[in-house]
């Protein structure tokens, strides 16, 4: 029973809260303190620095972590589905949609807006990147980063997760 327990503690913020993490920590909370009382409001705060501490989503770092403290891996592993559970299901189900209607004028129109749209956030982020390694590190080493970093990815076609660890290292020894 603890196990549906687990699943219903962060299934139902998961589907009440959009926009991930943020908005459905406190959902998290009333659950995992008011409702079950899996934990305190104090120890529920620690669960959340830690959380913020680590790179990633939020809602699942928590899930895992308090998840495995209430039902062990098994705890942890349903937690964490639970958490992604909601986000995957709308994902299928909308997917499925889209391809069944890939040859819908309103389908290819909402593609025509979508795709400029993720096209500008992604040159955005990619400015914003820029501007802060420019600010941070310098002319020189920015530019040598990017520039290595395109013939690395495009020209002789290096994985991603490489070219990641290679600019990690880089960073560590030169800038750090």
């Amino acid at each position: 029973m603890i196990y549906l327990h687990i699943f219903l503690a962060f299934f139902i913020p998961g589907i009440l809260g959009y926009g991930g993490g943020p908005a459905s920590i406190p959902l998290i909370e009333h659950e995992v303190v008011d409702r079950y009382g899996w934990m305190t409001t104090s120890q529920f705060s620690e669960v959340l620095a830690l959380g913020n501490s680590l790179p990633g989503p939020i809602a699942t770092k928590m899930a895992g972590y308090i998840g495995f403290e209430v039902g062990g891996v098994l705890g942890s592993f349903v937690a964490l589905f639970a958490t992604v559970a909601p986000s995957l299901i709308l994902m299928v189900v909308l997917l499925s949609l889209i391809y069944r209607y890939k040859d819908s004028p309103r389908v290819k129109r909402l593609s025509k807006v979508v795709l400029p749209t993720v096209a500008v956030l992604m040159g955005t982020l990619t400015f914003d990147f820029f501007y802060e390694s420019y600010f941070t590190n310098g002319l020189w080493e920015t530019l040598f980063i990017a520039i290595l970093t395109y013939f690395l990815l495009e020209k002789w076609k290096v994985h991603p997760a490489f070219v990641i660890v290679g600019g990690l290292v880089f960073g560590a020894i030169f800038l750090g």
